[in-house]
């Protein structure tokens, strides 16, 4: 325990911001005037912070065995300092590891697995959700077209981003998988007048859309489903389809299915746009030092990573080609620090809305799991633990003549210029399309 004691004095030294440790005798480590401050309740928190296992202590947060003040900015960097491994770095890379790794991840995934971990998350609470999410609740990763943008805005960029990446037309049939709050589908119908279906797991956010569907008029062709991808029946393919912050709770032995199922929602020559999480390194199958098992335990039951090298060939044993990609890492971190920026300012509320629906111990445990979340999350896409990838995907026709060049055998024009060029307005541009489209819109 002595050597344990000066490892983590040692490595408090280190730190680029100040840090008091009170251990559970109440002897203190560290500055007096420190920015981070940890009261540790007993030797097993005390031993993980030694040992750089961050999850752990994160975890002892949570559960009221480590007591913390200081903001989350400060916090994160000390965590980040007392790590004493690469989190990205491969493990359970033994062939026994790997078949147990396979066996749990097809356990977790089935529907009513997916249903569960689904409904455990978002359905937390829908006013605690609000507090710190954009008015249009994207719980997905902004595009900062600009720096300066504000949340909000940078929301917006990115819901009209992923339309421009799918060239999304007037009638078109267009699918949300995973459709959360509705930013997506109803930006897409309302601006670019497409016929969308949107599918989700969560209650909570079903009802919300359908709402949202009703008070704006939109029921003709806008339509919410409380469905699993692998459920979801159409009476003909859609021409786009998008898929935001979802293909991470599909499961790495789901992975092939889902794209092959993804592959038969969409007509021949048509446009997916996956946009998710990925692993920041090539082996590792969750990440090291506790916080894998912490974001499992607390935040995301049954989610699981991948590497984008690995995605895209699961993308291509699916059918699919991947035409484009996209790295948003940095726009995610940013995206996380306005999120949890937004929570710090408003604890007392988030405080009061948890513990109403929950009772203050689960309430006050849900909160602090989250400021945790939130700014953890943010310092493991600046530090490249994790990405943001968007991928653009065709599903190939078969067709050599069809395309705007020989063999594109798609939609998708093989040049980057129809995304970025100047065009007129989103709402202009669907009124000119509905006006020319030879199809009529679905109902």
């Amino acid at each position: 325990m002595k050597d344990l004691m000066k490892s983590l004095e040692l490595s408090l030294a280190q730190v680029p911001v100040s840090v008091q440790i009170q251990l559970p005798d109440g002897r203190r480590l560290g500055a007096s005037d420190a920015d981070v401050r940890l009261g540790c309740k007993d030797r097993l928190s005390m031993v993980a912070l030694a040992m750089g296992e961050i999850g752990n202590v994160g975890a002892a947060i949570v559960e009221g065995r480590v007591a913390i003040e200081g903001n989350m900015r400060q916090l994160m960097t000390a965590a980040s300092a007392l790590l004493k491994l690469d989190p990205t770095s491969g493990s359970g890379n033994h062939w026994w590891q790997r078949v147990i790794q396979r066996t749990r991840s097809m356990a977790a995934h089935t529907v009513a697995h997916n249903t569960r971990n689904i409904q455990f998350h978002y359905d937390l609470s829908d006013e605690f959700y609000a507090l710190w999410l954009d008015p249009r609740r994207v719980y997905s990763c902004a595009y900062y077209r600009t720096p300066e943008l504000t949340l909000a805005k940078a929301q917006e960029a990115k819901l009209d981003h992923i339309c421009r990446k799918l060239d999304l037309r007037a009638g078109e049939r267009f699918l949300d998988i995973g459709a959360g709050w509705g930013g997506l589908l109803l930006w897409a119908a309302e601006n670019y007048g497409v016929d969308a279906t949107g599918i989700t797991l969560s209650k909570n956010q079903y009802a919300h859309v359908q709402r949202l569907i009703e008070e704006r008029g939109l029921g003709a062709r806008v339509r919410m489903k409380l469905a699993d991808y692998r459920e979801l029946k159409a009476d003909q393919p859609f021409d786009k389809i998008a898929s935001v912050g979802m293909f991470e709770h599909v499961g790495r032995e789901q992975m092939v299915g889902y794209f092959r199922t993804v592959h038969d929602l969409l007509r021949p020559g048509g446009l997916l746009m996956n946009h998710g999480i990925t692993a920041g390194g090539v082996d590792n199958a969750q990440l090291g030092a506790g916080m894998g098992d912490f974001i499992e335990r607390y935040i995301f039951p049954g989610g699981e990573l991948l590497h984008v090298s690995t995605v895209q060939q699961d993308m291509a044993l699916g059918g699919l080609e991947m035409v484009d990609t996209e790295n948003l890492r940095p726009h995610y971190a940013k995206t996380l620090w306005a999120w949890s920026d937004a929570l710090e300012a408003q604890l007392d509320k988030a405080a009061a809305i948890l513990n109403a629906q929950y009772g203050e111990e689960k309430g006050g445990k849900a909160l602090r799991a989250y400021r945790l979340y939130l700014a953890g999350c943010a310092l493991g896409f600046e530090r490249g633990w994790t990405a943001l990838h968007q991928m653009l995907a065709v599903r190939p026709d078969g067709n050599l003549q069809s395309g705007t060049m020989a063999g594109a055998q798609s939609v998708y024009p093989f040049t980057r210029d129809y995304i970025y060029a100047p065009r007129a307005g989103a709402n202009e541009r669907a009124k000119a399309d509905a006006a020319s489209h030879s199809s009529p819109v679905h109902s």
